[in-house]
């Protein structure tokens, strides 16, 4: 093995073999590539040394031609003396002619943002905390209250063990106050909500002319109490929704008592005698019944039928009268929700089908939803032309609110939950000036 030849590392210096090449300069046909051209160091007494390495030399990114090569005589041990530029963190190294640095982006930096501002420290994360304390303020309400149509709708919604109340306006569905509660509501909370709102339609010189909630008994005695004389409409679909359920219990129990009629065999096997065969033709006769029945029980809720729906209600009811008289109830429970006939109109119709499904024993329990005052309660609006029959609007911001809280996988507090409707309330607000923006950038990029 041959070693390098030994030198006296105490004395050396590093000297630059061609003067800087400047950009007028041309470039040899002959030049060599630019991986090959080094920088070699030569001897020279009495030259301080501090640190000890053995390295060829760095390519020059910044050069605009490319050094003649050198005959190489070895490649010694270098020392050389640490500078000011050489302690700061580069890929320059003091030994090269010409100054280099960095690649761009090689190490992970950000080359370029195409975002017109400044990167946000926060990133995308939605500002609840902020908007928590633009709600019930006077700017929102300014908004809120605008238009206002005199007509609202009150419900709750839970989320685990909190209660959300809702007041929105029925018409033009804007949220107007809510209240987030770590218990069951009771009155009180009711109440509460009522009079706030109260006080702020007495400073804004607003009138009330009708409230629609669910039938729950939480809202009868407060709505009373706050505001006497204003109409207080039970949403229709609520009282629907209960009596389309005793309807099919209704069906289930007719499906019931037709099992009830079958004939147990005695034996196993296969039949041997008439009897037998007979017995089991008419088991087969029962089992087709009742499974038509299931299959087409939305025949006895829906709303309207075509002629074939109707031919299938009448074979599947055939032998079953009490179950054509039902669908016939559900028929006028319908009627009553017309709006082109007056309240008093209405309740003759209730109190005679009231009298008709009493013949009927085995629809029992209909007749107790029938029987219920709510079902008055819910006509009031045949009354008022401008009266919502439903409570639709503030429906409409609870399943926005489930929606949004599917996306939500945190522990969830009360203070968490006021920030996320707070949040929903100030898109609302801002939605007239994202409409706007998105219409004039559609009309723009359409020239």
């Amino acid at each position: 093995m041959i070693s390098p030849r030994p030198i006296d590392t105490n004395n050396i210096e590093i000297e630059s073999p061609l003067p800087v090449p400047t950009a007028d300069d041309a470039v040899p046909d002959d030049a060599p590539s630019l991986e090959r051209s080094m920088t070699w160091v030569t001897t020279k007494p009495e030259s301080p040394s501090t640190s000890n390495f053995c390295a060829p030399s760095i390519a020059a990114l910044r050069a605009k031609s490319i050094l003649p090569s050198t005959s190489p005589t070895s490649l010694l041990p270098v020392r050389c003396t640490p500078t000011e530029s050489s302690r700061k963190q580069s890929s320059v190294l003091s030994t090269t002619a010409l100054p280099t640095e960095k690649p761009v982006g090689g190490f992970g930096e950000i080359i370029v943002c195409s975002f017109p501002s400044p990167q946000s420290k926060n990133g995308s994360r939605q500002q609840e905390k902020k908007t928590c304390d633009k709600i019930e303020t006077d700017d929102y309400f300014d908004w809120a209250f605008n238009n206002f149509s005199g007509y609202i709708a009150v419900d709750e919604v839970y989320d685990g063990p909190f209660c959300i109340l809702s007041l929105v306006d029925n018409r033009t569905y804007k949220r107007l106050l809510y209240r987030v509660l770590s218990h069951d509501p009771t009155s009180k909370d009711i109440l509460e909500l009522l009079k706030s709102f109260q006080k702020i339609l007495h400073r804004r010189e607003l009138s009330l002319y009708g409230i629609t909630t669910d039938g729950s008994a939480l809202y009868t005695e407060p709505v009373r109490t706050v505001f006497p004389g204003v109409r207080h409409q039970i949403c229709e679909f609520h009282i629907k929704k209960e009596i389309n359920k005793s309807v099919l219990k209704a069906v289930a129990q007719v499906r019931r008592e037709l099992d009830k009629t079958k004939t147990k065999r005695q034996k196993r096997g296969r039949p041997s005698s008439r009897e037998e065969k007979a017995t089991i033709r008419k088991n087969e006769r029962i089992q087709a019944k009742i499974g038509a029945l299931f299959e087409h029980r939305y025949l006895f809720v829906q709303k309207e039928l075509s002629a074939k729906e109707h031919e299938t209600l009448r074979i599947i009811t055939k032998g079953l009268p009490e179950l054509r008289k039902l669908r016939e109830m559900v028929d006028e429970v319908y009627r009553l929700y017309d709006r082109r006939c007056r309240q008093r109109t209405a309740l003759a119709k209730l109190s005679k089908l009231r009298e008709r499904l009493k013949r009927f024993k085995r629809l029992s329990a209909v007749l107790k939803k029938m029987e219920s005052p709510l079902v008055e309660r819910s006509l009031v609006f045949l009354e008022d032309k401008r009266l919502p029959s439903t409570s639709n609007a503030v429906e409409r911001g609870n399943r926005r609110f489930r929606k949004m809280q599917k996306t939500v996988y945190r522990v969830r507090t009360c203070e968490n939950i006021k920030q996320r409707i707070s949040l929903d309330m100030f898109r609302d607000l801002h939605l007239p000036l994202r409409s706007q923006t998105i219409q004039t950038l559609h009309h723009a990029r359409a020239g």
